[in-house]
């Protein structure tokens, strides 16, 4: 009671229904424009297979199914909001404190079930179209993202951000990412070019073409991956057309032996043309991984372009 009078009949419907007792057509405008206010207040965003992810309010019990999409979470101001995640999303250390529901290879569906998501994130290219359109059918909304580009980091974040209610952190992030790629961007606008054999794995041989945001990273730092033109986005290409690609430097991470390996295998390797070449490797997190975290990989990329441009040069003028 306040004043003597019901808090109910502070309620705008109720304004509405004194309305409907001497004025019906002003009920009518009355509860549309309460409705219309009700449907401003939901979330709208479009998922990367042109589909519209609404939601009638921000995600609280959020579901990834994959280690990057955890890590843009977490960066867009929603890790507290996950419930379930990916196998091996190890990034930050918290993501590794929350209930793990499988792989791209397999979806544990009645775990997802039990943990009552409102949200669930997926990657296109990484989770079954199969297993998302199973989990939709049953009644939880899906945003699926296929990031391509460096400026698909920033849209994500703020996908989710508006997703989770968080945007103002999201924001927050992806501004910061766009102003150091943006810095970048202009220091190498005019850099030499650098050609780029980039691995992402050893056996098979598998490297990646221009649709691949790694090639993006290379363009930024004024490099040209020699396999941009392929068709298949993480081709294998054997020995012989690396050295018919006529790459100034190998790059890449996908080593099992890591950063010491990866140098030496090269080094080691029985093809004079490759055994020659320098051979940089760049932490595969930093960069196989679209998240925020792909500026330390670009500056990587960056540093070992410039170094191949020193070398360029001391041998120009030692002749």
């Amino acid at each position: 009671m306040v004043n003597g009078k019901s808090d109910a009949s502070r309620h705008p419907l109720a304004v509405c229904r004194l309305f409907f007792l001497f004025q019906p057509a002003l009920f009518l405008a009355c509860f549309a424009a309460i409705c219309s206010v009700a449907a401003a207040q939901s979330i709208s965003v479009a998922d990367d297979r042109g589909r519209r992810v609404v939601l009638a309010a921000p995600a609280q019990r959020i579901i990834v199914l994959a280690p990057s999409l955890a890590e843009l979470a977490f960066t867009a101001g929603a890790g507290g909001r996950l419930v379930g995640v990916a196998r091996h999303s190890d990034f930050p250390p918290a993501a590794r404190e929350i209930t793990q529901v499988g792989d791209a290879a397999r979806i544990d569906f009645e775990r997802i079930v039990a943990l009552k998501p409102d949200l669930i994130l997926a990657w296109k290219s990484g989770n079954s179209a199969a297993d998302v359109g199973r989990l939709e059918g049953l009644g939880y909304p899906a945003f699926v993202s296929e990031p391509a580009r460096l400026a698909d980091v920033p849209r994500l974040l703020r996908a989710i951000g508006a997703l989770a209610g968080t945007l103002p952190a999201a924001g927050k992030t992806a501004a910061e990412f766009e102003r150091e790629i943006g810095a970048l961007r202009g220091r190498y606008a005019k850099a030499r070019t650098v050609r780029v054999f980039y691995q992402i794995w050893h056996r098979p041989l598998l490297t990646v073409n221009g649709a691949h945001m790694i090639s993006d990273v290379i363009a930024l730092c004024g490099g040209e991956n020699v396999f941009a033109d392929v068709n298949q986005l993480t081709p294998s290409v054997t020995l012989e057309a690396v050295i018919a690609a006529k790459p100034e430097m190998i790059l890449g991470g996908g080593s099992a032996g890591g950063e010491k390996e990866f140098a030496a295998q090269w080094r080691a390797s029985s093809v004079p043309p490759l055994r020659e070449l320098p051979a940089h490797y760049i932490n595969p997190d930093h960069i196989q991984r679209q998240t925020p975290r792909m500026v330390e990989g670009a500056k990587a990329v960056c540093a070992a372009l410039d170094e191949v441009r020193r070398n360029r040069q001391e041998k120009h003028r030692n002749n």
